[in-house]
């Protein structure tokens, strides 16, 4: 009997998910671009997987948004990566989950190591299987597309997703087994159809071509276990083998085959080193008080100015009006005050794209005061100590605000690595030191968004 399929809502959006087993553990698995829940148990293959990881503990599986029995979506209204994040919360706040093992397939990899380095303590361990760092391939990782590569790739998506034709090139370097048996290619064309529209499969894979999680991948502070086939096209081992040499801790193990679905070819072997990891596995979160976060830094441009320019009187009173609609764009984009000082505000973001849609939202709406903002959003490693937040990235975001011009909203390149699907446009600022921090640092200026 298959598993019977739940629905929990994040901002609006369906999301489909199902609990496997009664276990005393969790685990949850982050799929990437192919996903069906329904169709999923009608191939032998990906059932005996999905059973043989549930049989010891509670398996929560999720259709991510834009696939499978969730709701689809389009290229035009595809979500950030922060989005599919809190995708994940929500899932495992329905599912009754506080603390979970995470396993990601592919590109959703790329959402498991981000949620890993945001709740650390709600992840006992990270396990990774055909997992690269970015969509586009940096030039100094092999194996990673170019924006042509890319392009002609997301192209033949947008034509042949889901026809016989489509699925059996792909499967030549996707997962080559399959070609071998009649059933199995029947079974996987099935499943493409069956797991997105061709605008919904295009648009989950323009999320990952411009994802780079290379920045926060030494954030991540949970047991990690890295798997990658050594004969893998879609996601090349040397992948893998750069994201555990960034983790902290994190084992990289190579496995046989060339098939990038873990449930093709050799399975056996897969399923034994995750067994192996989670049964070592103390299963206890971090306690660490680091983890990734998202700081926003605002202050009024030219204030001592204004201030005498304008009188005590009149400052206070611009100064208060100010402070509603800091306080008041902080709030509906999901923001968090954490602090004041005259005219300037620091605040924290579940994620990169909802602060930088907050500075751009304040420095429009006190224009009409006379006020200028100026603006610098960071994501990186933060620290809470007694509920202060401080460490080097809380350094960085005020850094990079005291850079900032008159209504400028400046960015780290990690922020605009991580807001893919945001519809955020940034151009390139130039490189800057930042005061107390080592290094040279790109920044990006936000050119405009989208509501």
């Amino acid at each position: 009997m298959k598993p019977d399929v739940h629905y929990v809502r994040n901002a609006g959006v369906a999301l489909a998910y199902q609990v496997i087993g009664d276990g005393p553990t969790d685990l949850f698995v982050a799929i990437g671009y192919l996903s069906n829940l329904e169709y999923a148990w009608e191939v032998p293959s990906n059932a005996g997987f999905f059973r043989r990881l549930a049989a010891p503990r509670r398996l929560i599986l999720m259709d991510r948004r834009g696939s499978g029995l969730s709701d689809r979506f389009s290229p035009a209204d595809a979500p950030p990566q922060e989005t599919l994040v809190e995708d994940v919360r929500a899932v495992l706040d329905a599912a009754g989950s506080a603390r979970t093992a995470i396993l990601g397939l592919w590109d959703g990899c790329m959402t498991a190591t981000l949620f890993a380095a945001a709740y650390p303590e709600r992840v006992t361990s990270l396990i990774l299987f055909s997992a690269y760092p970015a969509g586009l391939g940096p030039e100094d990782l092999p194996g990673g597309w170019d924006e042509e590569q890319w392009e002609e790739w997301l192209t033949s998506i947008r034509l042949g997703w889901g026809t016989r034709a489509w699925t059996v090139q792909n499967l030549r370097w996707q997962c080559p087994t399959v070609l071998e048996d009649p059933d199995m290619i029947e079974q996987w064309i099935a499943f493409a159809r069956l797991s997105a529209s061709p605008s919904s499969a295009e648009a989950v894979l323009r999320i990952e071509k411009d994802t780079d999680i290379r920045h926060i991948l030494p954030t991540v502070r949970v047991p990690t276990l890295v798997l990658t086939r050594t004969g893998d096209q879609a996601q090349p081992i040397e992948g893998g083998r750069y994201i555990a040499s960034k983790i902290s801790g994190a084992r990289f193990v190579e496995l046989p085959g060339n098939d990038a679905a873990p449930w093709v070819g050799d399975a056996e072997s897969v399923l034994s080193e995750i067994e192996r990891y989670l049964d070592k596995s103390p299963g206890q979160a971090s306690s660490s008080e680091r983890r990734l976060g998202t700081v926003l830094f605002t202050d009024i441009v030219s204030s001592t100015e204004r201030s005498a320019e304008l009188g005590d009187l009149v400052w206070k009173q611009m100064l208060e009006e100010h402070h509603v609609i800091l306080r008041r764009a902080i709030q509906r984009h999901g923001g968090r005050e954490i602090g004041t000082w005259g005219d300037g505000f620091f605040a924290t973001f579940d994620g990169p794209a909802a602060a930088a849609r907050c500075a751009v939202t304040a420095a429009r709406e006190v224009r009409p005061l006379g006020l200028e903002l100026r603006a610098g959003v960071h994501t990186g490693e933060v620290e809470t100590i007694d509920e202060e937040i401080g460490g080097i990235g809380v350094t960085i975001g005020a850094r990079i605000a005291a850079l900032a011009g008159p209504s400028e909203v400046l960015v780290s390149s990690t922020v605009k690595d991580l807001t893919a699907g945001s519809q955020l446009i940034f151009e390139d600022a130039g490189e800057h030191g930042l005061k107390g921090v080592p290094d040279r640092w790109r920044l990006y200026r936000v050119v405009s968004e989208s509501t």
